[in-house]
């Protein structure tokens, strides 16, 4: 799990998010209303659901384009548990939030790649590369 991930609120615009991205080497942002998770943005999701509708980014909420209400992982589930949910919903990152909905971490694909620990494979080895910024 990658601790303390980014997060945003709800009516923080397309642009920040991308900037965070960027900024950070990072594909994804969760999106929260008063502290707690409501959302998630992706890279993906910034540019399939508003660079191609030609939404402007500096305009635009995070909360017209995130995934609302997003499958989760509580702190004491364990990685089987995390790769059935992506697998089940076929997701790539997983926010994982507290007993009061409050975002503690983020399990992405790579990090359950990186935690299996069964020797090198491609896929191992590009999520343990940096970012390509």
């Amino acid at each position: 799990m990658t601790a303390d991930p980014r997060a945003l609120p709800l009516e923080a615009t397309l642009y920040e998010a991308a900037r965070i991205m960027r900024d950070q080497g990072i594909g994804d942002v969760l999106v929260t209303l008063s502290g707690k998770l409501c959302g998630l943005v992706t890279d993906r999701d910034i540019v399939i659901r508003a660079v191609a509708e030609s939404r402007d980014a500096g305009l635009t909420s995070l909360g017209e384009v995130c995934t609302a209400e997003p499958v989760t992982l509580g702190p004491d589930d364990d990685t089987d548990t995390a790769l059935r949910l992506m697998r089940q919903e076929a997701i790539r990152r997983v926010p994982v939030v507290d007993d009061q909905n409050r975002p503690v971490g983020i399990v992405s694909i790579g990090d359950l790649v990186i935690a299996d620990g069964t020797g090198a494979s491609p896929l191992r080895d590009i999520s343990e590369a940096p970012p390509n910024l």
